[in-house]
């Protein structure tokens, strides 16, 4: 029987459920964002950067919120737009060479580096979940490529490593932005945002200059694609989980936040003809269940 008490409760987290679910979904399809984009990998994150900066600074000013230049906290959030920008220039490369769907996938393996550091710097216990996630996830993916890694084409491969690589930059970038969120947590969201994302954003143009890349937006859809980039899956979509997130169950939340990665496999199917037989599907659903567990690194089971 449900309590007045316990409904009201629940009431309570319905507007953060659709806030995680809401969030979730904007970010799946930033990989499609980056498909999209008729511009090479470092401009589209360049671009994502730029109107997510200038989105999040007009937040600033219209709000009028007082801000405080503290050098420590500052060097932190710095420290965070360098990691993004490694992330962005590794992922956007393995989203061209394998497609949003797997490319996604393999940045959500960020939870295995993770939960690696806490029991390796850490000493944090290995959890049962945590030992049984890590076979699971690599199945999953074992399926996702079809098993003869032979048979795969150079590019393929490179964009798998790509993949991994950019789960690596992003657990360092989560570390950062955890240590920044714990030490500083007077510190506005948006502030914080808008610094990474300047930070990343001058990095990424610098790393266009030594690529000799171009700066030209060619199309209106590239324009559409980009703005979309830097609204939905710089700015709304982390603003939605940041907000509802502190209201979801830890473990619920969780759940939800793969939707991420599920749904821009889905995108990558219906959109640009991705192969997904029984097999692929299987493997798609033990990688993100693996993925799952692998989040869920605590006391030994």
């Amino acid at each position: 029987m449900i309590t007045p008490s316990s409904n009201s409760l629940e009431k309570h987290k319905l507007p953060g459920l659709y806030q995680l679910m809401a969030g979730a979904a904007m970010i799946s399809f930033s990989a499609v964002f980056v498909k999209l984009a008729h511009v090479g990998p470092t401009a589209s994150g360049f671009y994502r950067m730029i109107f997510g900066s200038i989105l999040l600074c007009a937040v600033l000013l219209i709000s009028r919120q007082k801000l405080r230049f503290r050098v420590k906290p500052m060097a932190i959030m710095m420290a965070c737009g360098v990691f993004f920008a490694m992330d962005l220039i590794l992922w956007h490369r393995s989203v061209f060479f394998v497609g949003p769907g797997l490319s996604t996938i393999l940045a959500n393996f960020q939870v295995f580096f993770l939960a690696g550091f806490g029991v390796f710097m850490l000493k944090e216990k290995l959890s049962l979940k945590y030992v049984l996630s890590i076979p699971m996830g690599f199945f999953g993916l074992f399926l996702i490529i079809g098993g003869d890694w032979l048979a795969l084409d150079a590019q393929y491969k490179t964009g798998l490593l790509l993949g991994l690589l950019t789960a690596l930059t992003y657990s360092a970038y989560l570390l950062s932005f955890r240590k920044l969120q714990s030490a500083y947590p007077d510190i506005s969201p948006f502030f914080t945002m808008a610094v990474i994302s300047i930070t990343a954003a001058v990095l990424l143009g610098i790393e266009m200059v030594a690529e000799k890349a171009s700066f030209d937006i060619p199309d209106m859809q590239s324009w559409i694609s980009l703005t979309a980039y830097g609204l939905f899956g710089q700015v709304l979509g982390w603003v939605l989980i940041s907000r509802g997130i502190a209201k979801v169950e830890a473990s619920r939340a969780g759940l939800i936040l793969l939707l991420q990665p599920s749904l821009a496999f889905v995108w990558d199917v219906l959109l640009f003809n991705r192969p997904a037989g029984p097999i692929e599907i299987a493997g798609c659903i033990l990688a993100i269940s693996g993925i799952y567990l692998g989040s869920s690194v605590g006391k030994k089971n």
